[in-house]
């Protein structure tokens, strides 16, 4: 007993061990950043970089954020990803009460077929049609640019998360809602969307966090600061010649600060609409 005690003692131990060097491989960028973006600019540069900081500096992140256009890129990812997500929201939500509810008629079947095969093209294949269609519109560098094409995006893969949470309501609840007089429109508003609300806000986050952090579109389609997003924005602070690298750590940890604090807070609700979509009963 006290061998297999042992065993079991030293398979667990190697199991964290292995657990926690993968942990570190992959958090060390991130840990390299963070350290990067509180370092004088004389370590940074340093011959014999180091891990520790010998002196502590909020200086590069007073560069961004009173020296540079950053609040300007803030303020456009917070309007395009707002917008881009209430807009998928919506119209995902309704598109996915229809391939829940009537599954077996014809156009909704192809409705779905159509979503899914619109996850095949990678998105960089349409880069150049889009720029074309955007420029005769006459909307680049424009916001409405970058949510037509975030939303182009983002739609198909919302409507099957929703679908799937939607699936997991008894259709036995809407009848017996449409028994006591309710409409669908009233049904779907009053009853199905609150206790869809875990799904609805893991599909919200996953579409705002998709907008939050494209980078392709958002460096092709805007072509001034005042309209230039985060992403695309944090690599201007790289030179033709140089690259202040402290400000642009300090710039990629203030990118990843609003979503980080959004995932931290969200958690519980993202794990509930998760599990809830993952079964259908």
């Amino acid at each position: 007993m006290a061998m297999v005690g042992a065993q079991d003692r030293f398979t667990l131990t190697a199991r964290y061990g292995v657990l926690i060097a993968f942990s570190a491989f992959c958090l060390f960028p991130f840990l390299w950043m963070l350290d990067t973006a509180f370092k004088p600019i004389d370590e940074v540069l340093s011959t014999t970089p180091s891990f520790l900081i010998r002196h502590p500096t909020l200086v590069n992140f007073a560069t961004v954020l009173l020296h540079s256009p950053f609040l300007i890129y803030l303020r456009n990812s917070i309007i395009v990803s707002g917008f881009s997500t209430l807009v998928t929201m919506v119209s995902s939500t309704f598109c996915a009460y229809v391939l829940s509810r009537w599954p077996r008629q014809s156009p909704v079947r192809v409705v779905a077929g159509a979503l899914l095969a619109s996850q095949m093209i990678p998105g960089v294949l349409l880069l150049v049609p889009l720029y074309m269609t955007m420029r005769d519109l006459g909307l680049l560098s424009t916001y409405l640019s970058l949510i037509i094409v975030y939303c182009t995006f983002m739609v198909p893969l919302a409507v099957f998360m929703l679908r799937s949470f939607f699936d997991a309501l008894p259709v036995e609840l809407e009848e017996a809602a449409e028994l006591d007089g309710c409409s669908r429109p009233a049904f779907l508003i009053r009853i199905l969307l609150p206790l869809s609300v875990p799904g609805l806000l893991a599909t919200g986050l996953f579409g705002f966090v998709t907008a939050w952090n494209e980078f392709m579109f958002g460096y092709v389609l805007i072509n001034d600061d005042a309209h230039r997003t985060l992403t695309p924005g944090i690599m201007l602070f790289r030179g033709a010649h140089s690259t202040d690298w402290g400000s642009l750590m300090a710039a990629s940890v203030l990118t990843i600060l609003p979503v980080a604090v959004s995932f931290l807070y969200l958690q519980r609700f993202l794990s509930g609409g998760l599990s809830v979509g993952a079964v259908k009963g």
